[in-house]
């Protein structure tokens, strides 16, 4: 049996990423001041048919005039089922050097991905770009339909330039016609019973629909060194909604969570980071085991439990990020 090792994504720091509708210019200083890891300025759901062709040059204006500082630019382009994508595309990769990565919607098939890395290599090799050192640009695909997760670890596989997939539970349950208007929430008849207890008495326990989904998700992207985003929470009021689903999609292991409103940045950031004492320990993780290294063993006892080799690719995958912040 043989195993492949595919290479990681690019290193990127993407505990929030904001959204800004492309079709609103006066909202994109006040991104470009934000603690977001990430602004993708919107083409697609954000705006309306008949104002994408403004949108687009509004949003190719703020890349090239705005000072975004260090923070990672991407833009989310309309669908490969539209006839605004392709002019999406050209002018974006033509105009814009500023462009880190295009976000690409409701991809179903890996054809897709294909298709969008075909036509932004050949405008790169047009333009003399792309070359060893230059910055290629990146994609990170929604995954929001019913084909999309039917077809995941396939998409995970099928372009250089992937970086990253994005769970878009709005449009995946109108894909799957689940009886909700809620985008990112739970559904308050979705959960189980408990047994009954002494007196027969049985509690109602809520659960989370997207729970295997994103679970799906996940795994392909660790199994093919992408990153995982959790998608919008769309009531922006519910401060504590939002926090709990990026809660559990930390718990899960993605990297971060969209935010659909300025107010929800600070909380996806502070969930996407490791606490301070979460830090302490992983070094004393990776100083015991470093000294359990020189002495010959495989495991040593830290804070009074076993650790082993699991425990220290744990400890340095929580300090590289720790790292990653510190810089930002």
């Amino acid at each position: 049996m043989s195993f492949t090792q595919f290479d990681s994504a690019t290193a990127r720091l993407t505990r929030s990423e904001l959204a800004v509708p492309g079709v609103n210019p006066v909202l994109f200083d006040k991104a470009a001041k934000s603690a977001a890891d990430v602004v993708f300025l919107d083409l697609e759901d954000a705006v309306a048919p008949d104002d994408k062709p403004q949108a687009r040059k509004n949003v190719v204006a703020a890349l090239n005039d705005i000072d975004w500082g260090r923070r990672i630019m991407a833009v989310r382009i309309n669908g490969l089922d539209t006839h605004y994508m392709y002019r999406d595309v050209v002018d974006l990769v033509e105009q814009c050097p500023r462009l880190d990565m295009l976000v690409i919607p409701k991809v179903g098939v890996p054809a897709d991905v294909y298709a969008l890395d075909m036509l932004v290599t050949q405008i790169e090799q047009a333009q003399g770009r792309g070359k060893s050192g230059d910055k290629r640009i990146g994609f990170e695909v929604l995954i929001e339909t019913a084909l999309g997760l039917a077809n995941v670890e396939a998409i995970a596989q099928s372009s250089r330039r992937l970086e990253a997939l994005c769970f878009g539970s709005g449009d995946f349950a109108a894909s799957t016609r689940a009886r909700t208007t809620i985008i990112g929430g739970l559904h308050p008849e979705y959960g189980v019973l408990s047994d009954r207890d002494a007196e027969g008495r049985r509690e109602f326990h809520q659960a989370d629909p997207w729970h295997a989904a994103q679970v799906r998700i996940l795994v392909a992207c660790r199994a093919y060194g992408l990153r995982p985003i959790d998608g919008p929470y769309g009531d922006f009021k519910d401060g504590d909604g939002y926090l709990a689903a990026a809660r559990r999609a930390a718990a899960l292991g993605f990297e971060g969570k969209w935010a659909i409103h300025p107010t929800q940045i600070a909380e996806a950031n502070a969930v996407f980071s490791p606490s301070h004492e979460e830090v302490a320990r992983a070094r004393r993780i990776v100083e015991a085991m470093a000294q359990a290294a020189r002495e010959g063993k495989g495991a040593v006892q830290v804070d009074g439990r076993l650790v082993d080799i699991a425990n220290i690719r744990m400890a340095q995958n929580l300090l590289k990020k720790a790292d990653a912040i510190k810089e930002s």
